[in-house]
């Protein structure tokens, strides 16, 4: 796991508030990532079940109960099938 992928958990996390649906771009509009940098990193994740499609067809991904667990401390990626690079 790296500091792109926990990022781009806890913004769609959107913590205090409702969770978000998000693509590459906005989250690329509002990060210091580039896009292509997100959507690497985006795939990686959907990989191993962090997130997933909200909407396929528009590259919009969700958080999946495996990503909300890491993010409240209850999963360890390292271990599983996702190990730090």
């Amino acid at each position: 796991m790296t500091h792109v992928d926990r990022s781009l958990l806890e913004r769609l996390q959107n913590e205090g508030a409702d969770e978000l649906v998000l693509g590459p771009r906005p989250i690329a509009d509002n990060t210091d990532f580039a896009r292509s940098t997100v959507r690497t990193h985006l795939l990686e994740l959907r990989d191993h079940n962090m997130v997933e499609y909200y909407d396929e067809e528009g590259g919009v991904y969700q958080l999946t109960d495996r990503g909300r667990a890491f993010l409240a401390g209850d999963e360890d990626p390292a271990g599983n099938d996702y190990d730090d690079p």
